[in-house]
C-alpha cells in the first residue's frame, strides 16, 4: 500500500506541473542533493539504481558570471569521443531520478550533464536539497528567464569543451523542463537537437506560439507527448502550424494511454499488489486502486520504453 500511495502522489503532482569549474572528483558522490520537495519521496529506486553504476559520476560546479550551477555529470565508457547531452529536470529540481536519468544515458553512450538550475537560489545559498517541497515549486516559478538562458549556455560551453567530447551538445528536459528544452533551442543555435518530454513551445501573451522565437531554432525538435495530458496537447496543434510556416523541423509522437510523466512515472517499479486484511470493503478498495494504479503503471512503463528507444535512435544518428 506505501508504494500505491506513493505511486498515487507521483501521478498527482506530475499532472500539477506548471509552468570553472571545480571538481569534486570521486565515483558516487556521498551526498547528491536530493531534496524532500521531491513528488516520488525520496526515490529510493532511483538512488539505488543510480548506486550500482560503474559508470564514472562527479558533481562540478559549472561558472556563470559570478553564479555557480551545481551540476551532476556522468561519462560513457566508450572509446570514442561523445556527443553531450544536456538534461534539465523537471519543475521538482534535483531529483534521485534525474541523476538516475542521466547514468542511464551515459550507460547509452553519451556525456550527460543535468545542472540544478535552482543553485544559489536556496536559503544560505543552497540549490534544490536546501528547499521544501513548496519552497522548490515557489523558486522555480520564480527563475529569471534570462538566468536559466544564461546557466544552460554555461553548462552547454562547460560540457562541450570537455577532452572526452566531441563538440556536439543536445538538449532534454522533462515537464517544466521540456517546456525549457525547447524554449533553449530558440537560444542556441549551436544545438544539434532538441528533445522535449510534455513540454510545451515558447509562446506569447495570447498562448499563442511565439514565432519570433521560433524563427530562431537552428535544430531539429523532437517531441514527446502523453495521449492522457489534453493540457500539454492542446498546444501541439498551433506549434505544429508554427513550426512549419517557419520551416523548422518538428516531431513530435503522442504515446497513447500514458500520463503527464511518463518517463518517470514508466521507470519507477510496477505497483505492489495489497496483502488482504479481511475487512472486504477495505480490501475491495485497496484491489481497485491498485488495479487502477497497476493499469496506469502498464501505459506509462510502454510509453517510457518505446520513447526510450526512438530516443536513442536519433542521438545515434546525431
Amino acid at each position: 500500500m506505501k508504494r500505491l500511495v506513493s505511486l498515487a502522489v507521483l501521478i498527482f503532482f506530475c499532472s500539477t506541473c506548471a509552468k570553472s569549474q571545480e571538481v569534486t572528483d570521486h565515483h558516487h558522490p556521498p551526498t547528491p542533493p536530493t531534496s524532500s520537495a521531491d513528488a516520488n519521496e525520496t526515490q529510493e529506486w532511483a538512488k539505488q539504481r543510480l548506486a550500482k553504476s560503474p559508470r564514472h559520476q562527479e558533481w562540478v560546479k559549472v561558472k556563470n558570471g559570478s553564479r555557480e550551477v551545481s551540476s551532476f555529470v556522468v561519462y560513457p565508457e566508450v572509446k570514442d569521443k561523445a556527443t553531450a547531452v544536456v538534461v534539465i529536470h523537471e519543475i521538482f529540481g534535483m531529483s534521485d531520478w534525474v541523476q538516475s536519468l542521466t547514468d542511464q544515458l551515459a550507460e547509452a553512450g553519451y556525456i550527460a550533464i543535468a545542472p540544478d538550475l535552482l543553485s544559489g537560489m536556496g536559503p544560505n545559498g543552497g540549490g534544490t536539497s536546501s528547499l521544501d517541497r513548496n519552497g522548490v515549486g515557489q523558486a522555480i516559478r520564480d527563475l529569471p528567464p534570462d538566468q536559466i538562458t544564461a546557466d544552460l549556455n554555461a553548462v552547454a560551453d562547460y560540457v562541450s569543451k570537455l577532452p572526452a567530447s566531441n563538440g556536439k551538445v543536445v538538449v532534454a528536459g522533462y515537464c517544466w523542463g521540456g517546456s525549457q528544452s525547447f524554449r533553449f533551442a530558440t537560444n542556441r543555435p549551436t544545438l544539434k537537437a532538441a528533445f522535449v518530454f510534455y513540454g510545451s513551445a515558447p509562446a506569447g501573451a495570447d498562448n499563442a506560439p511565439d514565432k519570433v522565437a521560433l524563427a530562431k531554432i537552428q535544430s531539429p525538435v523532437y517531441g514527446f507527448y502523453a495521449g492522457n495530458d489534453s493540457r500539454i496537447n492542446a498546444t501541439l496543434p498551433a506549434t505544429s502550424a508554427a513550426m512549419g510556416e517557419l520551416k523548422k523541423t518538428f516531431e513530435p509522437v503522442t504515446y497513447d494511454g500514458a500520463g503527464h510523466g511518463f518517463m518517470r512515472a514508466g521507470d519507477a517499479p510496477e505497483p505492489t499488489a495489497p496483502a488482504a486484511t479481511g475487512n472486504k470493503e477495505a480490501d475491495d478498495k485497496a484491489t481497485a486502486d491498485y488495479q487502477k494504479a497497476l493499469t496506469a503503471y502498464k501505459a506509462n512503463k510502454k510509453a517510457r520504453d518505446d520513447a526510450w528507444a526512438r530516443w536513442k535512435k536519433v542521438l545515434s544518428s546525431i
